[in-house]
């Protein structure tokens, strides 16, 4: 006999993950999704012709996908192919000069020559340091729950032999005299949602990752990610509901039983898995008598994550001249960020990632049009910045920007654009305080003190994706499925439902 399916709540690349190994183990897996279409941040907005991916564009650590599909016996490269971007990025100075990061070191070291030579040997320091920090962080520590606080106090004299209380600034500052330079090895953290200037060394490790895997691109965009994954699911036999949002999830003796969506509908589960932030959850899913851990003040005091303002555009001319991946950074470093992070005010300058996905795959505009993306870390919404006002100003104002600087002649071949703000987080991706990433990652929000993988309030609920353990970015998203698997449950004897095998493969070798 069957037991009631696991819930996956969400279809983020979390929940899809998720899905995939709880299926590998043999669990039978329904997957809910709140908005019209899988992805979560990692939808995708097609319009005018164009297709911009409406959240992550940066692949590191692809092997991640590989190990996923292998899991069901797939080769991920008959549903997702992978490119490599160079540089991976391209950062340009307010004086116009620019660095291309890459991971070749003899590029990199002729650089920082240029820039500063006595910072040569610095970097060669930094860069043993950073696989240190990293074979310790991410091979020994990224798929390791840590459910309890001896799982932490384990690994402190690691982590303070390697320096990882320092801030990354700080970190980089002890080996990069250069300014410049200092902005190039540290913008990093900003990728997951970290102020550079107080998230841990530990995140360091994320500058050895992509020396070690490099930085790649999805033919297709993202969303190509998302469908191939959507696609073997199918195959694997898990239902994906999308415009089904979970409004409750009931707890019964203290164990998750169902899910209430908002059509009314009540669903039985096993377990739930939730891809959503663990804030909204515990706060607004869970009700508050069966929470001892997680109650609303607990929630209310983590710091949160900044946001983002990302803005789509298409236009009809190329610039050939552009990186795929371009950080063009503002006047101000630390200043700007404590307006995003700790002032939250809406600053009159600004830093941008500008995102150029036709450089790598035309197909996603018309002919001889260009698709971008670009990006301002803004405060999230406890800066109560009226964007509904101020949200079209601000695009406007980083079109002129580009137009006068990276990309002449835009404003007069723009043909289409649109926008997103904090608000959008915060109500469509239903993110608590319109947090682009979950909890901010700070030395007192990460591994033990970040939510855990598995519920201490309520049995037979679990967290992967952005919010949990080890945190947000492509990788750690991923990892967090294969936390999941260390801490979730086989099925019961005679409950396992074998996967089923890849008949157009052994058609194809026959």
């Amino acid at each position: 006999m069957r037991s009631d399916p696991v819930i996956v709540i969400g279809s983020g690349l979390g929940g899809l993950a998720a899905a995939i190994r709880l299926r590998a183990m043999g669990h039978e897996v329904l997957m809910l999704e709140a908005m019209d279409q899988p992805g979560g941040r990692a939808a995708v907005f097609v319009q005018d012709g164009f297709s911009f991916d409406a959240g992550p564009t940066v692949v590191t650590a692809s092997y991640l996908f590989d190990e996923l599909f292998a899991l069901v016996g797939r080769d991920r490269r008959d549903y997702i192919q992978f490119v490599p971007v160079d540089p991976f990025y391209r950062v340009v100075f307010p004086e116009g000069s620019h660095f291309d990061y890459v991971g070749d070191e003899d590029r990199l070291l002729a650089q920082i020559a240029a820039f500063s030579p006595r910072d040569v040997d610095g970097y060669r320091k930094l860069a043993d340091h950073a696989r240190r920090i990293f074979d310790v962080g991410y091979t020994q520590l990224v798929d390791k729950p840590f459910d309890r606080f001896t799982d932490m106090v384990k690994i402190v004299p690691d982590l303070v032999r390697l320096g990882c209380w320092r801030s990354v600034y700080s970190w980089v500052a002890q080996y990069i005299h250069d300014e410049r330079l200092r902005q190039v090895f540290t913008f990093q953290p900003l990728l997951i949602g970290g102020n550079p200037f107080r998230a841990p060394a530990i995140y360091a490790l994320i500058h050895w990752l992509e020396r070690k895997w490099g930085v790649e691109f999805a033919l297709g965009g993202t969303t190509s990610i998302i469908k191939g994954m959507v696609r073997l699911l199918g195959e694997i036999g898990v239902e994906l509901r999308c415009s089904s949002p979970v409004t409750e999830i009931e707890v019964e003796g203290g164990k998750a039983v169902a899910v209430r969506l908002g059509s009314g509908e009540r669903i039985r589960c096993s377990a739930v898995v939730s891809n959503a932030d663990p804030a909204f959850v515990y706060t607004r899913l869970v009700a508050a008598r069966h929470r001892r851990w997680n109650r609303d003040f607990v929630v209310k005091q983590k710091k949160l994550s900044m946001s983002l303002f990302v803005g789509y555009f298409g236009a009809k001319k190329t610039w050939p001249h552009l990186a795929h991946h371009t950080i063009v950074l503002g006047p101000r470093y630390r200043e700007l960020l404590e307006d995003i992070f700790e002032r939250k005010v809406l600053a009159a300058d600004f830093s941008l990632y500008l995102h150029a996905p036709t450089r790598s795959d035309p197909s996603l505009a018309p002919p001889g049009h260009e698709n971008f993306y670009v990006l301002s870390p803004v405060p999230n919404t406890l800066g109560k910045i009226d964007w509904e006002a101020k949200g079209q100003r601000y695009f406007d104002t980083i079109l002129d920007f580009l137009d006068q600087g990276q990309l002449p002649g835009l404003k007069e071949n723009l043909v289409t654009q649109r926008h997103i703000t904090p608000q959008y987080f915060e109500t469509t991706l239903r993110s608590v305080g319109g947090a682009a990433f979950g909890p901010e990652p700070r030395l007192s929000q990460s591994a033990f003190f970040r939510y855990h993988n598995r519920s201490e309030d309520v049995e037979g609920l679990y967290f992967v994706g952005a919010g949990t353990h080890p945190g947000a970015g492509m990788p750690g998203v991923l990892s967090s499925a294969k936390v999941l698997e260390r801490v979730f449950p086989a099925p019961p004897p005679g409950q396992r439902i074998p996967v089923p095998k890849d008949s157009a493969r052994r058609a194809a070798a026959s």
